[in-house]
């Protein structure tokens, strides 16, 4: 807002409702590794908004520093998902809240496909697709 930014900040259960109802033009999420064909790694529930985006005809941006770009990762398909504590879904402020023994998947990331991805923002500029290609040219163009 301080730069003249229009924005409204929502929790993550809303999304598909704001967006069909008209209330979002894009999303910018930001990202922790990007790696060669495109593929982003981030945080939990962003493949999701980039579904939704995809559903209701939004783009979808990642910023991210150049040097978070991973050239030497192939795909997000050889990125191991780490697991994060059941008891972070299974408990609140030390109290169960969820049956005892139940399984709990708790991944701490996602993959979002190349493929979602309107374009990826750095410093040194947009990246779009072909993703391989171009931002190779762009960690050559920071590394000179």
């Amino acid at each position: 807002q301080s730069v003249g930014v229009d924005c409204t900040l929502i929790t993550d259960n809303m999304a598909a409702h704001m967006m069909s109802i008209g209330e979002v033009n894009m999303v910018l999420v930001g990202t922790d590794r990007v790696v060669a064909n495109g593929d982003v790694a981030n945080k939990i529930g962003t493949l999701n908004l980039a579904i939704l985006c995809r559903h209701f005809g939004l783009p979808f941006y990642v910023a991210c520093p150049v040097s978070t770009i991973d050239l030497g990762t192939a795909t997000g398909s050889e990125i191991e998902i780490e697991q994060r504590s059941p008891e972070e879904v299974s408990q609140m402020n030390g109290k169960q809240i969820a049956p005892v023994n139940i399984a709990v998947s708790n991944p701490a990331f996602d993959i979002t496909p190349a493929s979602l991805v309107t374009g990826i923002i750095t410093e040194n500029g947009i990246i779009s697709a072909p993703y391989p290609e171009n931002l190779r040219k762009v960690i050559q163009r920071s590394s000179l």
